[in-house]
């Protein structure tokens, strides 16, 4: 058994996230094997591993995308998640983004967030196109609202995915390859913007990554995973020297900027 993934009956206040013998079979194919983590609040925890080991499938098991297998238990905020579709996980407090950029084509980058807004618990008469400017400006697209989204860059459309995903008020947000496609001055701006949002917020943050380097720096605590089944974990400092990490990971060169395939994660 993992660090941290003891029974869900010793849940702490300070507790957020559990999960608890999570496994998903697609046919003869084991994706999730025996998951068990817990996340605290305010913390950002990396989820690490190579291509096929089955971190987006984890984020499709949490937010409702795809059911698990019988015997599961996910626990958030004192509440299971198991059987509720993903737009009640979301407005439980649940955001993510996705490892593909997928902006709603047809609208505009302001009309984009207000649609991340639907279904979020606002205060009553909140205008939802005033909190969409407000969170474009802190994501630096402030003066693209009325843009097509179809038009952002690649870079942008990240940043918007952020917005997007923060206009629904959560208090845990799943970044699944935030950095990928982005240059290196992307890539320290998008970082910063995360921190910052993590350090105003106080909110709890899991993140997929594939460059190392930026990913290390950005955690705090880090779950590895192989082949379904976490493998490590612990501190980031820690992790790297972990022989099983090493050999699933870096040892097999799969510290690479290459994207991993939606349908193998």
């Amino acid at each position: 058994m993992a660090p941290g993934a003891g029974s869900l009956g010793a849940t702490r206040m300070t507790e957020l996230l559990a999960v608890e013998n999570l496994n998903k079979h697609f046919g003869g194919l084991h994706a999730v094997k025996n998951v068990s983590f817990k996340i605290q609040r305010g913390e950002i925890v990396g989820i690490l591993g190579p291509n096929g080991a089955g971190k987006t499938t984890l984020y499709n098991l949490l937010t409702g995308f795809i059911p698990p297998d019988p015997g599961a238990r996910i626990v958030f905020e004192g509440r299971s998640l198991l059987g509720l579709a993903p737009h009640r996980i979301a407005g439980l407090g649940i955001s993510r983004t996705f490892q593909l950029c997928r902006p709603f084509v047809g609208m505009n980058v302001l009309e984009n967030v207000v649609v991340g807004a639907l279904g979020a618990k606002h205060a009553p008469g909140t205008d939802l196109e005033a909190m969409a400017q407000q969170l474009l400006n802190r994501v630096g697209l402030g003066d693209k609202a009325e843009v097509a989204v179809e038009v952002l860059s690649y870079g942008d459309q990240r940043r918007l995915e952020i917005a997007r995903a923060l206009a629904a008020k959560p208090s845990l947000l799943l970044l699944d390859e935030p950095f990928a496609g982005l240059g290196s001055g992307e890539i320290d701006d998008l970082s910063a913007l995360i921190r910052q949002v993590h350090a105003d917020e106080g909110l709890t943050v899991m993140l997929i990554e594939h460059k190392l380097r930026e990913f290390m720096r950005l955690v705090d605590r880090v779950i590895a995973l192989d082949f379904g089944e976490v493998i490590a974990e612990g501190l980031p400092d820690d992790i790297v020297n972990v022989p099983a990490v090493i050999e699933a990971y870096i040892g097999r060169g799969q510290a690479s900027d290459t994207p991993e395939p939606a349908d193998a994660a």
